[in-house]
């Protein structure tokens, strides 16, 4: 039988009423999925692990949604983990940051950590390019520290899409020696008679503080639970560095090592990114309310001072370091370092 148009209207409307009804259900249920944070390997050691659960309390308050901390030993493996959706949130270098975004334009930054003012102006940490102590005068030429004189030797990078313990350092290098292709510096040869990954800053600082390296690339803020500055400062070539006597593993046995910089390199501030797809618009408006309130940034379990005895996962320079909002824009001058 031959429906009538008031029919046909009737109909049209209750199915996009189910319709409707089964997109809200299916939007409420992914409210309700397990949010996942992914971790460098970095920030997975065990040292950092009362920050992580500190941090994943506020993340569920916040939220409303039960959070799971993925650790990982392996900085591609993170990289994957948020470009595939299976974590939604992470906090990662500027470089894996901008490979994760290359494989899914829907991984966003929306949060750094800012500099001195509160602002992003000067917000960076250090990379440094490390030797023993004992051997730092054979990289001087006159009174000051030279680069170019790590050519031939034995190098230890953290992992190749690190941006303070590889992409950074690299550049550095490449300048020093004229390398015009970073990737050389990857694998020994010409440049260098050994090439190491620490697979973590804490792996590549222990290569050199073994003896397997003459040299080694890592930065200041995943070094703080291990080594003191036990002459200069953070921000100087020649400033000296020793593994504290309590350090936790993988130091153990290194207690009292000494390393000096013989080069200090500014690194932009590593991004708190989120997977678009796999996170919804409303529980991104909850992430940034957190990240951006007084509460969450005068957090002592989160953040810790310049020295402290125990560091957190982030250190709070001054009392007016906070997170502050980002985009992909800021980045440009890492996106155009690493060529992506």
């Amino acid at each position: 039988m031959k429906k009538s148009p008031l029919a046909l209207a009737a109909l049209a409307l209750l199915t996009t009423g189910v319709l409707a009804g089964c997109s809200t259900k299916k939007a409420a249920a992914e409210d309700k999925k397990p949010l996942t944070m992914v971790f460098y390997p970095n920030e997975s050691a065990k040292s950092f692990a009362p920050s992580r659960k500190a941090l994943q309390k506020q993340l569920e308050k916040a939220t409303g949604r039960t959070v799971k901390m993925q650790t990982t030993t392996d900085y591609n493996v993170a990289i994957q983990a948020l470009a595939s959706g299976k974590a939604q949130l992470a906090t990662f270098g500027a470089s894996g940051y901008i490979h994760a975004h290359k494989l899914n334009k829907n991984v966003v930054p929306i949060a750094a950590i800012s500099g001195p003012k509160g602002t992003l102006e000067g917000a960076s940490y250090r990379s440094y390019l490390m030797v023993p102590t004992d051997k730092a005068a054979q990289y001087k030429v006159g009174d000051k520290y030279n680069v170019a004189k790590l050519k031939g030797g034995r190098f230890s990078f953290v992992s190749n899409t690190s941006t303070s313990g590889f992409v950074i350092p690299s550049a550095s290098l490449s300048r020093a020696f004229g390398v015009k292709d970073t990737h050389q510096l990857e694998k020994p040869g010409k440049y260098f008679s050994k090439v190491m990954y620490g697979g973590s800053h804490q792996g590549s600082a222990v290569n050199l503080f073994k003896g397997d390296v003459d040299a080694a690339a890592f930065d200041d803020t995943d070094l703080r639970p291990y080594l003191d500055v036990t002459k200069g400062d953070y921000d100087h070539a020649g400033s000296e560095f020793t593994v504290k006597n309590n350090a936790p593993e993988p130091f153990q046995g290194l207690a009292g090592k000494k390393s000096t910089a013989i080069a200090v390199l500014p690194v932009q501030r590593e991004p708190w990114a989120v997977n678009t797809k796999a996170l919804d618009k409303a529980t991104v408006a909850k992430l940034k309310k957190l990240f951006f309130s007084k509460q969450f940034n005068n957090d002592k379990d989160l953040f810790s001072p310049e020295g402290a005895k125990n560091p957190k996962l982030f250190i709070k320079a001054t009392p007016e370091t906070k997170l502050v909002p980002v985009d992909d824009d800021w980045y440009k001058p890492t996106h155009e370092l690493i060529g992506m």
